[in-house]
C-alpha cells in the first residue's frame, strides 16, 4: 500500500491531480472516491474523463447509479455513484459484474457504500474539506 497526501486550493489543483491518476490507470482499473457532498469527487471524475479523451458530458449518475462512456483508446469508462445504493444483492449485482471487467476503467463515488464488493487492487481517494472554502486535502492510497 502506498499513501500520498495532496493539498488542493482550487478546482484547477484537483484537475491536475486527476491527470496524475490517469497515468496510474495502466496498473489499476478501479478508482474509489470518498468524501462529503461537494468535496470535489465529481469535479475529479470530469477531469479524469477528459484526460482519458472522453468527449461526452460527465454528470453524476446519482439517480441512475451507472453511466458508461468510451475512452479515446476504446476502453469502457464506468462512472458509478453508489450514494443511493442499499446493501441488497439486487442493488449491486450489475456493479459486481462491472467490477469483474478487466478492460474497463471504473470510478466509484461513495465507494464506502459498497466496500465489501470492491476489489483488493484499487486506488482509494479521499476528499476532505479544510478550513478555507475551496481548500481540500486529498488522500490517495494505492492498494495492491
Amino acid at each position: 500500500m502506498k499513501k500520498k497526501i495532496f493539498k488542493s486550493l482550487s478546482e484547477k489543483d484537483t484537475k491536475k491531480l486527476a491527470a496524475g491518476i490517469a497515468d496510474l490507470l495502466r496498473d489499476y482499473n478501479v478508482v474509489c472516491l470518498y468524501g462529503e457532498m461537494g468535496a470535489g469527487k465529481t469535479t475529479f471524475v470530469k477531469a479524469l474523463a477528459s484526460f482519458l479523451g472522453i468527449k461526452s458530458r460527465i454528470i453524476s449518475p446519482t439517480y441512475i447509479i451507472i453511466r458508461k462512456h468510451r475512452t479515446k483508446k476504446g476502453k469502457d469508462f464506468y462512472h458509478i455513484d453508489a450514494y443511493r445504493i442499499n446493501d441488497k444483492k439486487n442493488d449491486v449485482s450489475e456493479i459486481r459484474e462491472i467490477l469483474n471487467e478487466e478492460n474497463a476503467i471504473i470510478v466509484i463515488e461513495w465507494a464506502d457504500r459498497i466496500k465489501k464488493y470492491l476489489p483488493k487492487k484499487r486506488i482509494d481517494i479521499e476528499f476532505l474539506y479544510k478550513e478555507k472554502k475551496d481548500e481540500r486535502e486529498i488522500r490517495i492510497i494505492e492498494i495492491f
